[in-house]
């Protein structure tokens, strides 16, 4: 790990970082004048810089003033991805950006709660753990050291996938220092006991947090019912008993076995050529083992029959989840999904379901429908909150209209609007580094073609109505799914939902 700046080192970069902000505020201004846009470009809004009036390191403020100046120059543009393979096997994918002085790396591993085996949660608490020692820094440190370089390092970790994500300048006197402790972070985390045992009390706190929330527990229970013994119905944030019984040799063993080269992704875009990002994957691909790639997840069948399981719950109202197995991701079938859901429950207020059961009846607070495509089959869903009292009336309504939308598909209105939103929207998604970032892991992650943000918004416009209809008599049985609710239960859902039991 490199040594900690001194304090001549963070003053001469301080002037150097003022420097670097005044020329990109100048050039956005520049680019910004009347007369100076190119074709099909909109103005986005007046520049805000802020002022220093924190006293923290200059550097760090300007980071965030780049990333002001990011969101204020937003617009839509190609993004053109190189893709190759290290000699390890990590896949890498990388766009130049050259608009902002900035970087973006996200490594991605295949080291999600799918992994967990008979340790639930051990997956999220690795992962949470990189950032507090690696190499010959404490947490502190790690923290310290980032800050006075203006870059910012953050970890996330879910069903299918495990993250690292590092911010910083493009500047190589300050990415140079960021990423040579991210790999650090990366390949070489310590797992030391007092983090160990702050982190753990954390997730158990959060376990205690979700019995007090009815929605978490018909989130919960909807996964272990739907997916029985398959990986996906492993908790990711772990079991009491399962977050007491790891030990840092469980942390290490996990690290050794998933974070390795072969089962790592490389996301890299932004103000750096094309050899500067195979230095960042070839140094990652150096520090790391190439290890063996996580088996394939066994494919996962669809319900046959309806299921439900009640939970009571002392609360006014009634948590509600309805589903089953979606799809993968890949699946051909994704785009007339996609529009199909904007239309059922996806999109917002005028979405079918929020129409027929929240406007027109007053039944819910809030009613949505979501699928999730994973590296197996993952859920479909509906999920809303109602009066407890109103509970079996708006499960009727619910099976009513996806029944109907199941069996009839949308109307020429509704498919029209689903289309202008998700068209409408799409831009915004690939207008920043780190939503490109995002993207990038996704399609690395999932091995999806590179073009795929290309072709999006032609697939989306492709989509017709017999498509929504046939994808979802495919993919959706509304005569066997899963039905999870969670709240006051009256004498009709006694005998309809359930044993009773969480």
């Amino acid at each position: 790990m490199p040594n900690i700046m001194s304090e001549d080192s963070r003053i001469s970069r301080k002037t150097l970082s003022m420097i670097i902000l005044v020329v990109c505020i100048f050039i956005v201004l520049l680019y910004n004048l009347p007369g100076s846009r190119k074709p099909g470009e909109t103005e986005s809004g007046p520049l805000v810089v802020p002022e220093n009036t924190t006293g923290q390191a200059v550097n760090h403020l300007d980071l965030e003033s780049i990333e002001h100046i990011e969101k204020a120059t937003k617009k839509s543009h190609k993004v053109r991805i190189e893709s190759w393979n290290t000699p390890k096997g990590a896949r890498v994918l990388y766009v130049q950006a050259a608009e902002i002085p900035m970087l973006d790396v996200r490594v991605v591993f295949d080291a999600g709660a799918a992994r967990d085996g008979s340790l639930p949660g051990v997956a999220k608490l690795t992962n949470a753990m990189l950032t507090e020692g690696a190499g010959v820094a404490d947490v502190d440190e790690i923290a310290r050291h980032f800050e006075g370089l203006g870059a910012d390092i953050s970890t996330e970790s879910y069903r299918d996938m495990a993250l690292v994500s590092l911010r910083t300048l493009s500047d190589p006197q300050y990415r140079d220092e960021a990423l040579s402790l991210f790999y650090d972070v990366v390949a070489q985390p310590t797992f030391p006991d007092n983090s160990l045992n702050r982190l753990r009390s954390k997730m158990q706190l959060s376990l205690q947090h979700e019995q007090q929330s009815p929605g978490a527990l018909a989130q919960k229970a909807f996964f272990e019912n739907l997916y029985g013994s398959a990986p996906y119905s492993s908790p990711p944030n772990g079991t009491e008993l399962s977050l007491e019984a790891i030990n840092e040799g469980a942390l290490e063993d996990f690290h050794k076995k998933y974070y390795v080269a072969s089962n790592m992704v490389v996301a890299i875009i932004g103000a750096i050529d094309r050899t500067d990002a195979e230095l960042i994957a070839s140094q990652l691909d150096k520090q790391l083992p190439a290890g063996q790639p996580a088996p394939p997840l066994g494919r996962i069948e669809a319900l046959s029959a309806p299921a439900d399981q009640h939970i009571h719950f002392p609360s006014s109202q009634t948590h509600i989840m309805v589903g089953g197995v979606g799809i993968k991701r890949g699946d051909p079938d994704w785009y007339a999904i996609s529009v199909g859901n904007e239309i059922l429950g996806g999109g917002g207020f005028s979405s079918r379901l929020n129409q027929v059961i929240r406007q027109d009846k007053g039944l819910a607070y809030s009613v949505y429908s979501h699928f999730t495509p994973m590296a197996a089959e993952g859920p479909f869903f509906v999920n809303l909150q109602t009066r407890a009292d109103q509970t079996n009336e708006a499960l009727k309504l619910l099976d009513t209209t996806l029944s109907d939308f199941v069996n009839n598909g949308p109307t020429d209105a509704e498919l029209a609007d689903a289309k202008r939103n998700l068209l409408g929207s799409f831009p915004l998604q690939t207008a920043s580094n780190s939503n490109i970032a995002q993207y990038l892991g996704m399609i690395g992650f999932y091995n999806l073609p590179l073009s795929y943000l290309e072709k999006y918004p032609a697939a989306i416009e492709k989509v017709t109505k017999d498509d929504i209809k046939k994808a979802f008599q495919r993919v959706v049985h509304p005569n066997a799914l899963l039905t999870i609710t969670a709240g006051q239960a009256d004498a009709e859902q006694d005998d309809s939902l359930g044993d009773g039991k969480p």
